[in-house]
């Protein structure tokens, strides 16, 4: 990387455009730079949720996690290239598996709470979601092109983050927060 970052104000996206990383400029409202903040915002979020205490075994996917999104980050900078491998979505899915199994079958909705890693997991799960939406909103554009394996990886990200709420709740000594259809009425 050398002294690539070494001056951080250019002034060069003063007139509302930015760089991507083939060299081109665009937009900074561009559906790409949109997908493209989504992502940071969630690997900001993951970063927000590593600042809790958590179990070694959870904090060491996260930060995994973290290093994904900068390739996947790249994949969008860069139109037509692809950094993420069917090995880190496969690495998601065995995660998956293993936090799941364990955790007791769902008759109900949960809400998004809990314990606060928990609350911090599902807040990153819904940012997963909207990066997710950004990808595939990108991929509709005529001349746009977005990997599959970037959309596999959010989708399962999501599922994850998911799971690892239920499993921080537990962690902390509580449950899920289960949704009561017509509570309030």
């Amino acid at each position: 990387m050398g002294h690539r970052l070494s001056k951080i104000t250019t002034r060069t996206g003063d007139q509302g455009e930015t760089g991507l990383g083939d060299g081109s400029r665009v937009a900074k409202d561009s559906t790409r730079i949109a997908a493209l903040g989504d992502v940071d915002e969630l690997n900001s979020s993951i970063g927000l949720l590593l600042a809790e205490p958590l179990p070694a075994e959870v904090r060491e996917a996260l930060v995994a996690v973290q290093h994904d999104l900068f390739d996947l980050g790249g994949e969008v900078a860069v139109p037509g290239h692809t950094c993420l491998t069917e090995r880190q979505i496969v690495r998601l899915e065995d995660q998956l598996e293993h936090w799941n199994r364990d955790l007791p079958a769902l008759k109900e909705f949960i809400l998004p709470g809990g314990a606060r890693p928990a609350a911090l997991a599902h807040l990153a799960r819904t940012i997963c979601r909207r990066a997710e939406r950004s990808l595939v909103a990108l991929a509709k554009i005529k001349g746009e092109t977005v990997s599959d394996s970037a959309r596999i990886y959010l989708n399962r990200l999501s599922d994850l983050l998911f799971v690892l709420g239920r499993v921080l709740n537990r962690a902390a000594g509580g449950s899920d927060v289960l949704w009561e259809q017509g509570k309030n009425r």
